[in-house]
């Protein structure tokens, strides 16, 4: 099978690397790719967004499958576009994706189908959005309703930081409109699925870290770290996301005749009432990939071949019994301004254990060198018995990288133990 994925961060590192153990493999493409991606797939100079570029290249190629990583081709039709082409796509189209393009859209939804949320109001004005927030105090949380880079939200805990977040939002990408919500009171969880836009497969659990500092300080970020399983999310609230969450919005989205088919993460609070839906993402989680597909033993390259194909009844999946954690090295200055080129050395020696994986995010390659490219940057992954026993073997490899400029959180798991 000939694979071109789509995208250049960690979650599509972590993608290509699983793929490219599959028996069934011929040839694998990354567009664009990164430093690490590079040494299992062929990385390809052109724009991931853009339909016409892709769809070209999958015609030279003779692509099987494409497999799309983030969410801006998604935003951008790209899936779409693929399938009219007669291409097969791992990956929902643009009208499923607005589970994820616009909160407004999910959260009537969720009215729609009975899932349980936040209340909410919605508001295309900052006028009208600082009326909500004066007539209804804080706490609040702040999102904007479109797709903002994993920093969209804000957790205002006063008044004044949400009227200042309502200037954020509208000022930065994804503004236009905003959410306001009841902030719930709980443990977040992450929970994913995969569904051909009929059946859907429980796929795993896990729990990341949004804050950009060691206690959940600082401000949110595109996640910090993650690990998979989470003691949390226990198989009974796991079902009880499923039937109260994940397929009553599944089964509203085939009911107004734009089926979901591909990966769906749904974030959740455990609030004491049960899960509570947070947010839809359309595609992986990232840093959550990263420590998800280690634990799968199951190719998952026909597994996302029989989502696009609608043949994923009778598909079960293998694990692995051991925790993965992951924890994710940024460039200092992270989730605001950085800079890149910083030399990285050490990863050789970091990943030699074979229980470390070592998945690349923003990097690049320049005269032989590994070379700081993003924001976060390296996503240091460990397989271990239990939790503890991933996060020591994870932060003993985090500790031989060599990087003057990267800083990385030293309590990645803190629940778990």
């Amino acid at each position: 099978m000939r694979v071109l994925v789509l995208g250049g961060g960690g979650r599509e590192h972590a993608l290509t690397w699983s793929i490219a153990q599959s028996p069934l493999l011929e040839k694998l493409f990354c567009a664009p790719g990164n430093a690490g991606i590079a040494a299992v797939a062929d990385c390809i100079d052109l724009n991931p967004d853009d339909a016409e570029q892709v769809i070209a290249f999958c015609h030279s190629e003779k692509i099987d499958l494409l497999v799309i990583g983030p969410e801006a081709p998604l935003a951008a039709g790209v899936s779409d576009a693929a399938c009219a082409a007669g291409f097969r796509v791992f990956g929902p189209s643009r009208a499923a994706a607005m589970l994820e393009t616009s909160k407004t859209f999910t959260k009537q939804v969720c009215d729609d189908s009975g899932a349980p949320t936040a209340r909410y109001a919605a508001f295309d004005t900052p006028a009208e959005a600082k009326a909500h927030i004066r007539a209804n105090g804080a706490p609040i949380v702040v999102k904007a309703d479109g797709l903002a880079a994993g920093k969209g939200v804000i957790v205002a805990e006063t008044e004044a930081d949400a009227l200042a977040a309502i200037d954020h939002i509208f000022d930065g990408p994804g503004g236009g409109s905003v959410v306001l919500e009841e902030k719930l009171i709980g443990e977040e969880a992450s929970f994913f699925v995969l569904t051909d836009g009929k059946t859907i497969l429980p796929l795993a659990g896990a729990q990341d870290h949004k804050r950009a500092y060691d206690g959940d300080e600082g401000p949110n970020t595109g996640g910090m770290g993650a690990y998979s399983p989470t003691p949390s999310l226990t198989p009974a609230l796991e079902k009880m996301a499923l039937d109260g969450i994940v397929t009553p919005i599944l089964n509203e989205m085939s009911a107004r005749g734009t089926p979901y088919a591909g990966i769906l993460y749904a974030g959740l609070m455990l609030t004491p009432d049960g899960p509570k839906l947070i947010e839809i993402n359309a595609r992986f989680g990232d840093p959550e990939c990263q420590c998800i597909l280690p634990r799968l033993k199951t190719d998952l390259l026909p597994v996302l071949a029989a989502c696009a194909d609608g043949a994923l009844a009778g598909t079960a999946l293998d694990w692995r019994d051991e925790t993965c954690l992951t924890v994710v090295m940024a460039a200092k200055g992270y989730p605001g301004s950085y800079e890149r080129g910083d030399v990285i050395d050490g990863l050789d020696e970091a990943q030699a254990d074979p229980k470390v994986t070592i998945f690349h995010a923003g990097t690049k390659t320049q005269d032989g060198l590994t070379l700081a490219n993003g924001g976060r940057v390296l996503g240091i992954t460990a397989l271990g018995e239990n939790p503890a026993k991933a996060r020591t073997r994870a932060y003993a490899a985090a500790s031989m990288v060599r990087w003057n400029n990267g800083f990385y959180r030293t309590d990645i798991g803190w629940r778990a133990l």
